[in-house]
């Protein structure tokens, strides 16, 4: 199973989407359409790469437009980009989301006693390769960090990329400690600190900022796709996210997409166009002081 993308606007301004087709050339929704499976029996999973390891965009799958693009986050108006929280350089990771995901926001999970952010769940890809934006890949899950953002259960797998090398050596959460010393405490330490140059507070963690393992983190993968089933069965409210897809649901269902509507979409946006720089602020550093 393989698939493209479509890009539409003008890299680096409000305008850019990055749209989704399958192997047939259909458009797909990568929220809805891409199965979270690659192989159900090896426990194998899809991501959705929506922000390459050192870059700064915020970019991510828009839950609440036609067949979901990638576009980037906006902020008062403006694109939206992390800031390098010395000693890090943008997303210490390769960034995404597994597909037919949801943390629901209207549940309350019993571990972290806050409600889900209402977003597929995150993934942290550890590989060797930079993936690209819009990347669909083959991971294997290793663990799992539950982040609170701002009174919201934020879950963040972490996973390698089973064609990646090192791929073979690393099964659990304890792999990655000893053959990745730091990595795991890094990882606490930028989802902590990342917001606190926005002004906000620093993000807190349930389990004492602890990784679960692997079992606990597939478990967790697999409730939150019971949530997206409800949410796709008109089960659940949609609340606002747009559950458009091509493939997915039937010909009477209110989130069927025709062929048609999906080309009228994309035809809707702004034609690819020349890319604007980016920001010299981006590369800044900011320096965290430690109290």
């Amino acid at each position: 199973m393989s698939f493209t993308v479509e890009e539409r606007g003008n890299p680096n301004t409000l305008s850019y989407r990055l749209f989704f087709k399958n192997a047939d050339g259909k458009y797909v929704s990568p929220f809805h359409d891409i199965p979270m499976y690659a192989d159900e029996s090896q426990n194998i999973f899809h991501v959705v790469v929506e922000v390459p390891r050192w870059t700064n965009a915020k970019m991510e799958i828009a839950t609440k437009d036609p067949l979901n693009p990638i576009k980037q986050d906006v902020k008062k108006g403006n694109l939206r980009y992390v800031a390098n929280v010395f000693p890090h350089k943008g997303y210490i990771w390769n960034y995404g989301a597994i597909p037919q995901t949801w943390e629901d926001p209207g549940h309350k999970d019993e571990d972290t006693d806050c409600c889900g952010d209402n977003d597929p769940i995150d993934v942290c890809e550890i590989g060797t390769k930079v993936c690209s934006r819009g990347e669909v890949i083959k991971v294997k899950v290793l663990g799992v960090l539950a982040m609170i953002d701002e009174g919201e259960t934020d879950w963040k797998v972490i996973a390698i990329n089973v064609e990646d090398p090192e791929a073979k050596d690393l099964n659990n959460i304890g792999d990655i400690q000893r053959l990745k010393p730091g990595y795991l405490e890094a990882t606490v330490d930028w989802f902590r600190k990342y917001k606190v140059p926005d002004g906000k507070p620093e993000n807190q963690f349930a389990f004492n900022g602890e990784f679960k393992d692997k079992e606990f983190a597939i478990e967790t993968i697999k409730s939150t796709h019971g949530f997206w089933k409800a949410l796709i069965s008109q089960k659940t409210n949609s609340g606002g996210l747009n559950c458009k897809n091509t493939c997915v649901s039937a010909g009477d269902s209110p989130f069927c997409c025709s062929t048609d509507e999906a080309k009228a979409v994309i035809e809707g946006t702004t034609p690819c166009g020349t890319e604007d720089p980016i920001p010299c602020s981006v590369d800044k550093w900011f320096y965290y002081e430690k109290e």
